[in-house]
């Protein structure tokens, strides 16, 4: 899986998206569609911080379940060291990859690796109803304001995403996904170099060169 390239990276959406008009007079309420990115909502806020709420509690409940890793060998001491000297070269190790993902779990923010993740598998995807299955899904999780793993994102990418929908393709998701991989870079991946979790590895990889 490819996440090497710097803060950029892209994805495709699903079919699900097409818009649906009405000849009447009457406006149907858009927010009770998953395709719609509609904030204005009087209660959307609120909803919004109630769901991240509920997330963080569910996610403190599970902290301690295992999470699916990424398939990956041992990483070694000078591979470790490594992921400190830049944000890319942690996203392109698929053991730096599962290391960071558990510390943003502890950080309740799991989902935007999750979602880079889900990005990065619908790129390699070709056959079309595939690529609309797979953008249906990332969307509903990921994008849609109803969902609890619902992504940080702004408006003018919320709005790009809506357009693209309407004929998803392996790389609907690409402006998201960059900005996500940003926020991770600007935001979390400090945090991680300083975590209790970088520094066990750094200092239990030292032990055990040592010794051998």
């Amino acid at each position: 899986m490819g996440g090497g390239r710097s803060e950029t990276s892209a994805l495709s959406g699903t079919g699900g998206g097409r818009g649906v008009t009405t000849q009447n007079s009457q406006r149907p309420n858009a927010c009770c569609f998953c395709w719609c990115c509609c904030c204005s909502c009087s209660w959307n806020e609120e909803e919004r911080r109630k769901r991240r709420r509920r997330w963080k509690k569910i996610s403190q409940d599970n902290k301690m379940e295992p999470i699916n890793c990424e398939a990956c060998t041992k990483p070694s001491v000078e591979e470790i060291r490594l992921w400190s000297q830049s944000f890319d070269k942690l996203m392109r190790n698929p053991a730096g990859r599962n290391v960071f993902r558990e510390f943003l779990r502890t950080e309740y923010s799991e989902e935007n690796m999750l979602f880079w993740l889900a990005c990065e598998d619908l790129k390699q995807e070709a056959n079309k109803s595939a690529i609309e299955e797979k953008a249906c899904s990332i969307y509903e999780d990921y994008i849609s304001i109803l969902s609890p793993k619902e992504v940080s994102l702004d408006a003018r990418v919320r709005e790009v995403i809506n357009r693209k929908m309407q004929d998803p393709t392996p790389h609907t998701f690409e402006d998201a996904q960059l900005q996500i991989y940003t926020l991770m870079h600007r935001d979390s991946y400090p945090r991680f170099l300083s975590s209790n979790i970088y520094k066990a590895l750094i200092h239990g990889g030292s032990r055990t060169s040592s010794e051998s």
